[in-house]
């Protein structure tokens, strides 16, 4: 008979451990997939997570990818993860990165033509900015009237998508555009771009963001009281109430943490990789965001893996859509199977598996 024993501490092992278990364990289920649908699973793994890197005829292309793809879901799961670890869940992230890259989007075109070294750095604040405002409302209507943030942000996201819309076939509609939806091509502006640093990295602005904000959040969770108080408020909210801990602001400084962070991402990657504002900006950056926190276990270093991990999968996923004719659902599957696998093993680090009565982990 097997049953659980609730351990007195989470097991640090397990904590890494389940990580790396969880992604093996989707590479065989994965693989039982793309075999019942007729695909050679060994085949398909490979192409998904070893062709984008060291394949000669792909990785010239993929591996500058790879920071493009991870750069937005890092900078947006370091923000997710901080509301998280307070027990404060922000699941719409999506709609920030939206009204970022709006916000952002709008300020520069306000200037077009005027060619102005001042123009991107002014975007930069007004995508943040932006994204802040937005996860405003959750926080707000949270604190004062005690609304669940997962339902109102979730709810927003379908709002964001419906302004994103109007602005690409209305206000934000390239006028030299011959009546197809969408901006100007913000990535060929030059005041208004976000190019390549490094010729074939693929590494622009919002790459060193994303990486700024992995050193930003491992100095505030470890070395500063602001990081113990949201520490203790996840583990413990009684307990930071006696400590002191102002519930209500932490709500507002993690949820317009997670809003300004989205909203960058939305920003850097409307003036770069995407270019512009087009009616299927959102790329679900937000939501798959989700995953990438959860799979670094809250951790910056932890996601910053993560976010590569995943970019890798999206990568590979594409290839293998063109070389095996995968369809783009049965990558979500893969994807989507790596979050609810990571929390299913989760158990192993809360609760120890006894079998008649013995140790089995």
């Amino acid at each position: 008979m097997i049953t659980f024993v609730k351990r007195p501490q989470p097991s640090k092992f397990w904590t890494i451990a389940t990580p790396v278990l969880a992604v093996l364990l989707t590479m065989i289920l994965g693989g039982l997939l793309f075999a019942a649908m007729g695909k050679d699973p060994v085949v398909a793994i490979r192409t998904i997570f070893w062709d984008p890197l060291f394949n000669d005829q792909f990785a010239a292309y993929s591996r500058p990818q790879l920071l493009v793809k991870a750069a937005p879901l890092i900078l947006i799961a370091i923000g997710l993860s901080l509301g998280f670890k307070a027990g404060i869940w922000n699941i719409g992230a999506e709609g920030q990165y939206i009204i970022g890259a709006l916000t952002g989007a709008s300020v520069g075109l306000a200037f077009y033509p005027l060619d102005a070294w001042w123009i991107f750095p002014l975007m930069v604040i007004a995508g943040a900015f932006g994204g802040f405002l937005w996860a405003m409302i959750p926080a707000i209507l949270k604190t004062r009237f005690n609304t669940n943030e997962i339902l109102v942000s979730l709810m927003l996201v379908y709002v964001a998508e419906q302004i994103l819309a109007s602005a690409a076939l209305g206000f934000l509609r390239n006028p030299e555009g011959n009546g197809f939806p969408g901006s100007r091509n913000l990535s060929q502006i030059p005041a208004m771009s976000n190019p390549e640093l490094i010729s074939g990295t693929g590494a622009h602005w919002g790459v060193v963001a994303a990486f700024a904000a992995v050193v930003a959040a491992y100095v505030l969770i470890n070395k500063h009281m602001l990081g113990f108080q949201i520490r203790l408020t996840g583990e413990s909210p009684r307990a930071a109430r006696f400590a002191g801990v102002k519930d209500r602001l932490l709500v507002v400084f993690c949820l317009g943490t997670a809003g300004a962070l989205a909203g960058l991402a939305g920003l850097f990657e409307v003036t770069g990789p995407a270019g512009q504002i087009s009616i299927d900006f959102g790329a679900g950056y937000g939501f798959t965001a989700i995953i990438v926190a959860f799979l670094g276990r809250l951790h910056p270093v932890g996601i910053l893996l993560a976010g590569l991990l995943l970019a890798l999968t999206f990568i590979g996923g594409e290839l293998a859509q063109f070389m095996l004719g995968l369809p783009s659902a049965a990558i979500q599957v893969f994807q989507g199977m790596l979050l609810m696998i990571l929390l299913a093993m989760d158990i192993l680090v809360n609760y120890r598996v006894m079998i008649a009565n013995k140790e089995a982990a």
